[in-house]
C-alpha cells in the first residue's frame, strides 16, 4: 500500500481532548483504510480518571456492529475474572489499539485479520489521547499486539506476561497479559480450563497490586 494512504489520525482529533470529543472525533478518522471495510468505529468505553486501561487489539465483529468494546464472548470472560479477583467494573476503562475492524470474509462470516504495523502507527494518537484523558494507575496490555504497540515488536507476551512493569512513561503500572479471545480458543476443555486459571492469576496479582 502507498503510504499516502496512512496520513495517521493525528489530523483526526479534535482540537479539545475530552472522552466525549474523541468518541464522536473518531467516527471521521481516515488515518488508515480500515475505515472502508468497518461499520464504525469503536471507541474506548468507561470512566474519566478509571483506575485500570485494559488495551485489546482491535473490535471483533459483535464490537463493530455494536460500537462497544469488548461485548462479544472475550469481553463476556474479562468481565468474569474481574469479578473473580475483585477488580471493579465500575473502575475500568477498555479499549483497543486499533478503533476500526480489520477483518476477510469467509463464507458469510467475518473473520479477524491482524492489524500491520503501519495500521497500528496511524491508530496511535487515538490511543495516546486516552492515556492523556484517563490517566489510568495500570495499564494491561491484552495480547501481544497491544503490548508490541506500546513497546515495540521485540516485545514476547510469554516472557513477560503477568510481570508488573513501572518508570515505563505510560503510567505507573503496566502489565501485558494474554488477550482471553485466546483462551476461548484453546483446543479443548482442559486446555481452555488451564489458560483461564493463569490468566485469572495474571489479573489477581494486578487487583493485589491496585489495593
Amino acid at each position: 500500500m502507498r503510504l499516502a494512504e496512512f496520513p495517521t489520525a493525528e489530523p483526526f482529533l479534535p482540537a479539545r481532548i475530552t472522552l466525549p470529543a474523541l468518541k464522536k472525533a473518531v467516527q471521521g478518522c481516515r488515518g488508515c483504510p480500515l475505515y472502508k471495510n468497518a461499520t464504525q468505529a469503536v471507541f474506548g468505553e468507561g470512566p474519566v480518571h478509571a483506575r485500570v486501561m485494559f488495551i485489546g487489539e482491535q473490535p471483533g465483529d459483535q464490537e463493530d456492529l455494536a460500537g462497544k468494546p469488548f461485548v462479544g464472548p472475550a469481553g463476556k470472560l474479562l468481565d468474569q475474572v474481574l469479578e473473580e479477583v475483585g477488580i471493579d467494573r465500575s473502575d475500568v476503562y477498555v479499549t483497543n489499539a486499533v478503533k476500526h475492524f480489520k477483518w476477510e470474509p469467509r463464507g458469510t462470516r467475518r473473520i479477524h485479520s491482524k492489524p500491520n504495523s503501519r495500521e497500528m502507527a496511524a491508530c496511535k494518537p487515538w490511543l495516546t489521547a486516552e492515556f492523556q484523558v484517563i490517566a489510568p494507575k495500570m495499564v494491561i496490555c491484552l495480547g501481544a499486539t497491544a503490548a508490541q504497540d506500546l513497546f515495540g515488536p521485540k516485545f514476547r507476551i510469554t516472557k513477560e506476561r503477568g510481570k508488573i512493569m513501572e518508570n515505563t512513561g505510560i503510567a505507573p503500572m503496566v502489565m501485558a497479559t494474554v488477550h482471553p479471545s485466546s483462551i476461548l480458543r484453546a483446543p479443548d476443555h482442559d486446555a481452555r480450563e488451564k489458560a483461564r486459571k493463569e490468566f485469572r492469576e495474571d489479573l489477581a496479582k494486578a487487583a493485589k497490586r491496585l489495593g
